[in-house]
């Protein structure tokens, strides 16, 4: 057995996947010494929900996150995840907010950034990953793993080639739905060992019970990096535990048992205290087997049934599960990861209430359809498209083309409100929610200096 890389994702995607991204940074902080002297590649730390989170439920600057983290971790790169032209958010932004945005998480401290794209349409990562190069980042692109007729080993290998040429450092498969089969696994890292240089690193969730076997035969296949969840915040929607992988490498593995052990005793307190609130569901810690048929990732089956839930149809559950790939297949077959899964839920929820497919469409797949979040991985049937979209004209283009540059507009807007560059782009991403964290910091410094006199 080789020697494998561990990057470390409790305090980014394991925290995300189990427990809707609340821990807070102090909390982070209080973990984050150990994990530094345990030997990681990496630590996943940044990116994905957690900017929206922390400025949104936890009252926090998501930036001094980032500041308060680095000064901790003086021996490990710290990374981060990023979509691409939708940065942090849900849409896409125009390239200047893009580029800014990225000079600013490396200035700040980031080490590694792994891009990605929700159709893994490269157009939308030109930006983005151009901006890691030049501002002297490790650019890796992930690439969103699905099964389809469309998803096949060759496209991979293809998107991997593409992403090595892009001046990727590194190539991640991003398994986010964790329904990669272990054979599948073996026989993908391998084909892609044959074609590309760079070193790969394999994401997978526990979700489905088959990630430790699918590890396996990753690390046998000669992956090089591997993430992983500290075992407090592992299993069910998040990774596998670090202490398992690691202890099946033996005397290949390259992490400190002790520092592992202490970090986990800080943080199995924390996830208690989370369990007793609630905001940790235990249901989020068992294993759904049944996506491996489905292949619908368990978040999306959660909000599907929230959706039937309001509309009182929950008596339509197994219809609409069954419309889900239909829809899919009439869209393409975009990969089910935000947005593409709300929106291809939703839609199948329309078919069947409405009882005619199509009646109702939302805005979101209209746009989709018109080309507006890239170029989907399969081909759309042109009838399909013109019943929904008309004649309306479909994007061939890069979808951001068709956007101005705003950075300078928002800092001119907000002079009065912002103290920074990271002030601004906080606006840009999150305008009403950073709006009101602002005004809320501000409101303290006034009760702060009424109580003390103004003695600082």
């Amino acid at each position: 057995m080789m020697s494998v890389k561990f990057v470390e994702t409790a305090l980014r995607d394991g925290h995300q996947s189990l427990m809707a991204t609340r821990l807070t940074t102090d909390e982070i902080l209080a973990v984050l010494p150990e994990l530094d002297k345990a030997g990681y590649y990496a630590l996943e730390v940044w990116g994905g929900a957690t900017f929206d989170a922390s400025l949104r439920f936890l009252n926090e600057d998501p930036w001094e996150r980032l500041r308060k983290m680095r000064k901790v971790a003086k021996k490990t790169k710290l990374q981060m995840l990023f979509r691409g032209q939708n940065i942090l958010g849900y849409k896409h932004y125009p390239d200047d907010i893009v580029e800014k945005f990225v000079e600013k998480s490396l200035e700040n401290g980031i080490d590694i950034i792994r891009i990605f794209d929700a159709l893994n349409d490269l157009r939308n990562l030109e930006t983005s990953a151009k901006a890691v190069k030049k501002y002297n980042g490790h650019l890796q692109i992930a690439l969103s793993y699905t099964t389809s007729p469309v998803h096949s080993i060759n496209y991979y290998v293809d998107l991997a080639k593409k992403a090595e040429n892009m001046g990727a450092d590194s190539l991640c498969i991003k398994d986010m739905s964790g329904i990669l089969m272990p054979d599948t696994a073996f026989d993908l890292i391998k084909a892609l060992k044959n074609n590309i240089k760079i070193p790969i690193n394999f994401h997978t969730h526990a979700t489905s019970g088959l990630a430790p076997v699918t590890y396996a035969k990753a690390i046998e296949a000669g992956v090089d990096i591997i993430d992983t969840a500290l075992s407090p915040l592992s299993g069910g929607t998040s990774q596998v535990a670090t202490e398992a992988i690691a202890t099946l490498l033996g005397q290949d593995n390259t992490l400190d048992f002790n520092h592992l052990e202490a970090a986990k005793d800080i943080l199995t307190k924390i996830k208690d205290k989370y369990l007793e609130n609630g905001i940790l569901n235990p249901k989020a810690l068992t294993p759904n087997p049944k996506i491996l048929h489905s292949q619908i990732p368990g978040g999306m089956i959660s909000n599907l049934l929230s959706q039937l839930k309001d509309q009182k149809a929950l008596d339509k559950y197994e219809e609409v599960l069954n419309e889900v790939p239909k829809v899919r297949k009439d869209l393409g077959y975009p990969p089910l990861v935000t947005p593409l899964s709300q929106m291809v839920g939703t839609q199948a929820i329309m078919n069947i209430l409405s009882g005619q497919r199509y009646k109702l469409v939302p805005g979101e797949i209209k746009a989709y359809l018109r080309g507006e979040y890239g170029q989907a991985p399969g081909d759309i049937d042109p009838n399909f498209r013109k019943s929904i979209i008309g004649d309306d004209p479909v994007l061939s283009h890069r979808p951001a083309d068709n956007l101005e540059p705003q950075f300078e507009n928002i800092k001119e807007k907000y002079k009065d409100i912002v103290k920074s560059d990271e002030d601004v782009l906080s606006i840009a991403l999150f305008e009403s929610v950073a709006l009101k964290f602002f005004k809320s910091q501000e409101n303290e410094t006034i009760e702060f200096t009424l109580h003390t006199g103004g003695a600082l």
